[in-house]
């Protein structure tokens, strides 16, 4: 190979691409090749630890296959290469009648999709080679038990059979023995079961199994890579935000076997606790199984610390390599393994999805341990996952009937009607209904009722169960293996200790916490993170948790790290208290519509009725002290930080009553002859203003420009209020924006209004202010006469919920809920463009519009008060275009703040999480 070569391209140069990697090749650092893994796989065959050989077929063989609808014309040569290097390093050969090798073909792409992409065990049986693993195992049952789960795997994976169909006979098989777990089935028994197993796959597939076990494996492959434009595939990908162009590795592994008998096993293990974060030992061991069964739950395993009593050879061995692991990674890792006949291997390595909790306790330890230094502690956790932290938990001091516990796997307190299949979670959702989705364990079928879901619960399964690792990344509420309550999902419901039974339908309660089950609804309490940020709970004082420590430490370190600014939207100074204890530095966005509601509604309805302008300007003198009170209290808020108080946006239709409902009331009162004068002036203002689409109508600057003294009242209460407080020796620092401007006239208009407005006010208060008179951006023309708008603005704030609808043509209010999501199923959307920022189109306009506007002002300062600004990927958008600050509801401040920090000490080859 040249120096100058791809290190990925293969030596023979067939078709250019090399698109297999031994185990031993690979390294961590290659999970875009190599899928999450391979890439560890192959970490951990370089670290020495003992992984069964194999070999990976890496993404690009995938792309290619999902691309063409075939696999590339050198892929079957490279397999043939590597397996038959694996042939030779086993001294055995794939399936051969006396000394067959079996191999494993499981998926692995770059982000752990756990349970969503295929996986196929002991490739490489047939009615021939089952013969030549008993006889190598020296264990008749073993190798039935095996070729079953091949069938099984094989039938439902490669060939579509409904899975089902197998357990109902594994189930039959058992009924007939009296026995109720799989293991105490005999060899004769699982001769039987293949049988029935055969039959089924001949009947449902059309084919016989295939004794081939070279074409086991391609059909295993091609499988596997069909897998990822699965349905549930596909969904789990939107939910996690994962693109879809990246295809998935195939691993081709060495089969060990945890079913061996007693001195074998399978289990999961966590280098720390992923629902705590606290240091010990956590997972789960299954003596005498295969790994599908621990984490589907099948059978309820021990905890991994009983391993010491089993096996205290294998588990003294595991616990040094969780060791080497977590130190190696400087995270906490996600281990599978498997014990066969005392002899331990690693079969998998992940940096581990953890609870909102652990990753911030995790984060502290590790920075404590000197294992990570404070900028990467801040990349270890996420502003999705602050949020989790804020809301609401159970009132442990309510009455509340508790009728089961199982594992707490997810944090959270989740209530919700019990459903006990996805089908139904989904369909009560979207009609509005809080749902718990209640199963024995979960398999990756339930993943559209987990997401529908508010919390999950089940009766089988441990924290490394399906639902329990899905819930986690999800970070929704789930409680497992609550083994007490009995679960039948056929007649749809559950029955609890003492005998009482949970219809579908009836409200219950879910502690992820704690694990806890309630029958009924239980009230809830603030966080201690939210009476943290409101300064009712202090770090290192003796009450304050661990938690509510770990969180200040990476707040002040966001803080200290971030350069965007964080404002709240907030329009009365209760809120502004609130969002100043929240960590706002001023406010982005006060909306003086909300001040015209109320009591005052009559006032506007006068000014809108006026007929002269001495009735007009009567009914502003009237307005105007109320609005200096409002601008008085804010500024006293926010005394020493910056106010944007936004003139009036609406249109003046919403003050006035819905038209129907006046209609009727002025045509009843016409067939009394009683009719109210007042009210047929109203309908006629109502009918003068009416709009057929009055987003895009008289609101914004065209009010201040049709309706005269309004902006202007505003302006002078602005000013008055600023003076005022500026007399009671305070610091008010009022901003005044302009709404919707399309062109630099309409802004230039108003402003010298304004201007005039404020000169008036220093010369009658003597208070010299410095009122700095900017505009939104809302609108695309605005975006793209950016430069011009800024000879006449000292600010620009990107008004992203307008924009958004403006640019794509939508209307918020209704789009959300006719036709988004069809868009959000169908791939359309990743993410609801009024969630996250539409990087390609309003993001160009926003990245646009800032370069353009400080060209002419270079000191143009700029700042984003959609709800946008509050979303932790458009902070890190708004961070790299250059904005100054970001602003967003006060609920939403720490979240800002904390992706702030992230978007400046945040590295490009940072994983996804």
């Amino acid at each position: 190979m040249s120096e100058n070569k791809d290190p990925h391209v293969a030596e023979s140069g067939v078709e250019g691409v090399k698109f297999v990697y031994d185990f031993t090749e690979g390294n961590k650092d290659l999970k875009d090749l190599l899928g999450g893994k391979g890439a560890n796989l192959a970490e951990m065959t370089n670290l020495g630890l003992p992984v069964p050989p194999g070999f990976t077929i890496t993404t690009e063989a995938c792309k290619t296959y999902l691309e063409s609808g075939e696999e590339p014309a050198a892929l079957r040569d490279e397999v043939s290469a590597h397996l038959e290097a694996l042939e030779a390093q086993m001294g055995k050969k794939l399936g051969q009648a006396d000394n067959p090798l079996l191999v494993s073909v499981r998926s692995g792409a770059k982000f752990s999709m756990p349970g969503m992409m295929d996986t196929v065990l002991n490739i490489g049986l047939s009615d021939k080679s089952v013969q030549g693993l008993a006889k190598q195992a020296g264990d008749e049952r073993f190798a039935w038990d095996s070729y079953r789960r091949l069938i099984q795997m094989f039938g439902k994976t490669v060939l579509g059979v409904d899975g089902e169909l197998f357990e109902d006979a594994l189930e039959a098989a058992k009924s007939a023995k009296k026995v109720t777990v799989d293991t105490d089935l005999e060899a004769a028994d699982l001769k039987k079961l293949v049988t029935k197993f055969k039959k089924i796959v001949k009947t449902e597939a059309g084919r016989d199994f295939p004794q081939d076990p070279r074409e086991q494996m391609d059909l295993a492959i091609k499988a596997v890579f069909d897998s990822w434009n699965g349905d549930r595939a596909k969904l789990y990908r939107r939910q996690e935000r994962i693109p879809h162009d990246l295809g998935t590795a195939v691993n081709i592994c060495s089969m060990v076997f945890g079913n061996l008998g007693p001195d074998s096993g399978t289990g999961v293990a966590f280098t720390r606790d992923p629902a705590s974060g606290h240091q010990g030992v956590y997972g789960d061991y299954l003596q005498n199984a295969q790994g599908e069964d621990v984490v589907a739950g099948i059978r309820n395993t021990v905890p991994l610390a009983e391993l010491e009593q089993i096996d205290k050879k294998s588990y003294d061995q595991l616990m040094q390599i969780m060791e080497t692991l977590e130190n190696h990674y400087k995270d906490l890792c996600d281990i599978e393994f498997t014990i066969e006949r005392g002899q331990l291997w690693m079969l998998q390595t992940r940096v581990g999805k953890r609870t909102a909790g652990a990753a911030f306790r995790i984060a502290t330890q590790l920075v404590d341990q000197g294992l990570i230094d404070e900028t990467e502690a801040l990349q270890r956790v996420t502003g999705a996952q602050l949020a989790q932290l804020m809301f609401p938990r159970f009132d442990e001091h309510a009455k509340a009937e508790q009728v089961g516990r199982g594992i707490a796997a997810s944090p959270g307190a989740a209530v919700g009607k019990a459903v006990f299949d996805s089908y139904t979670a989904v369909k009560w959702s979207r009609s509005g209904e809080k749902v718990i989705l209640v199963r024995r364990e979960t398999n990756p079928d339930d993943l559209d009722g987990m997401i529908a879901a508010e919390g999950i619960l089940t009766s089988r399964g441990g924290k490394t169960s399906h639902a329990a690792v899905v819930a986690r990344g999800m970070g929704k509420t789930c409680v497992c293996g609550a083994e007490e309550l009995e679960v039948d999902t056929k007649r749809r419901r559950m029955t609890v200790p003492g005998g009482h039974i949970v219809e579908e339908g009836d409200l219950i309660s879910i502690d992820g916490s704690t694990g806890k089950v309630y029958l009924g609804e239980v009230p809830v309490v603030p966080s201690p993170v939210v009476e943290y940020f409101e300064g009712r709970m202090h770090a290192g004082a003796d009450d304050a948790d661990e938690l509510v420590e770990a969180v200040h430490r990476i707040m002040a370190f966001a803080d200290r790290k971030r350069r965007l600014r964080v404002r709240a939207n907030a329009d009365n100074a209760e809120d502004a208290l609130r969002a100043r204890r929240f960590g706002a530095q001023g406010i982005g966005l006060c909306r003086t519509e909300h001040m015209f509601l109320g009591d005052r509604r009559e006032l506007v309805e006068r000014l809108i009725l006026a007929d002269t302008e001495t009735e007009r300007e009567a009914a502003l003198e009237q307005l105007l002290p109320l609005q200096k009170k409002d601008f008085v209290e804010l500024f006293e808020a926010m005394d020493g930080l910056p106010v944007t108080v936004r003139l009036l946006d609406p249109p003046l239709h919403e003050f006035l009553p819905d038209i129907t409902e006046l209609s009727v009331r002025v045509a009843l009162a016409e067939s009394r002859k009683d009719a109210n004068e007042n009210d047929l002036r109203l309908l006629q203002a109502v009918h003068r203003l009416h709009e057929a689409n009055p987003m895009l109508g008289l609101r914004g600057v065209r009010l201040g420009l049709v309706i005269p003294g309004l902006f202007t009242m505003q302006v002078r209460a602005i000013a008055e209020a600023a003076a005022e407080r500026k007399n009671a020796k305070g610091d008010p620092r009022a901003e005044i924006m302009i709404p919707l401007v399309g062109t630099v006239q309409e802004l230039e208009i108003v402003r010298d209004e304004a201007d005039q407005v404020i000169a008036e006010v220093q010369a009658a208060t003597g208070v010299e202010l410095k009122l700095a008179i900017g505009t939104m951006i809302e609108l695309p023309r605005a975006a793209l006469t950016a430069d011009q708008i800024a000879e006449a603005a000292e600010f620009f704030s990107f008004g992203t919920n307008d924009l958004t609808q403006t640019v794509w043509g939508f209307s918020r209010d209704d789009v959300e809920a006719s036709f988004f999501t069809a868009y959000l199923e169908k791939g359309i959307f990743g993410v609801s463009p009024f969630e996250t920022i539409d990087k390609d189109g309003v993001g160009s306009l926003v990245k646009a519009a800032a370069k353009a506007g400080r060209e002419t002002r270079p000191d143009l300062k700029l700042g984003v008060c959609g709800e946008h600004g509050g979303d932790p990927e458009s902070v890190h958008f708004f961070h790299e275009v250059g904005l100054d600050y970001v602003s967003c509801s006060p609920f939403r401040i720490p979240v800002a703040r904390l992706e702030a920090g992230r978007a400046a000490t945040q590295s490009a080859g940072s994983d996804h999480r």
